[in-house]
């Protein structure tokens, strides 16, 4: 990897320090998710060209052999590429304190460590030795069905996805999709406009929701509706391992 590539690395994952971590903690909790900008566009360029190269992965899958919907994706191998570890392990530090409290309201009686390399410890040594970060894409038709990205019994609770074409230029549609269903209340759809290189970090599968009797569980799924023209490629960072 070149010393510009590695630049960018760095650029991104310290261009979190000046984000309102007070902000996105509560948008989190009040709707199980949060978009803040990340990636600059000559960044998106450089992470959708990684798209293109055999060696970096270890699977690629095509979405409709699985009935997950219509595109593909590629889960990266270790190492991961250098933006890609960067901001996994920057974004992790800081939504690391989030996943605490949500744990404490939810009752799991979980802590999880301040630092990625000892979360990807524990998950190694439960067996889930496999990287989850990945890239996807989409063209005409394509769409990815309500999920959650689970992969293992143990498993953090939050991932972050990162747009990386510009809707209206590269493609149309594609919208990112939240499901929130929560005890004796209609599920609620969110659609998420998200702009290239912005970011969204969201609930893997839950969120602590006030009810009258006190915090209860809220699931959540996420997927991406119908890309009607176009191409869109979105970067994916799971902080869990895989079995």
């Amino acid at each position: 990897m070149n010393a510009v590539t590695m630049a960018k690395a760095d650029t991104a994952a310290d261009r979190l320090q000046s984000l309102d971590w007070g902000r996105i903690g509560e948008s989190l909790l009040d709707r199980g998710f949060a978009t803040f900008p990340l990636l600059s566009a000559d960044e998106c360029a450089a992470a959708r060209a990684l798209y293109d190269h055999e060696n970096g992965f270890r699977k690629h899958v095509i979405m409709a052999r699985h009935a997950y919907g219509r595109g593909e994706y590629k889960y990266f191998s270790y190492p991961l590429p250098q933006m890609v570890d960067s901001l996994r392990h920057a974004l992790y530090a800081r939504l690391a304190p989030v996943a605490n409290l949500w744990s404490n309201r939810l009752g799991k009686g979980l802590t999880f460590p301040a630092a990625l390399s000892d979360f990807t410890a524990q998950c190694h040594a439960d067996g889930q030795l496999r990287p989850t970060p990945l890239l996807l894409k989409y063209g005409p038709g394509d769409y990815n069905r309500l999920h959650q990205d689970l992969y293992g019994d143990r498993f953090f609770p939050f991932q972050v996805a990162t747009l990386l074409n510009a809707p209206g230029r590269d493609f149309e549609g594609g919208e990112f999709v939240l499901v929130e269903n929560r005890p004796r209340v209609q599920a609620r759809p969110m659609v998420v406009p998200l702009k290239e290189g912005e970011a969204i970090v969201f609930a893997v599968n839950e969120r602590p929701d006030m009810g009258s009797r006190g915090w209860r569980r809220a699931s959540l799924r996420h997927g991406v509706s119908d890309i009607l023209a176009g191409e869109r490629h979105t970067m994916g960072i799971i902080f869990h391992d895989a079995r």
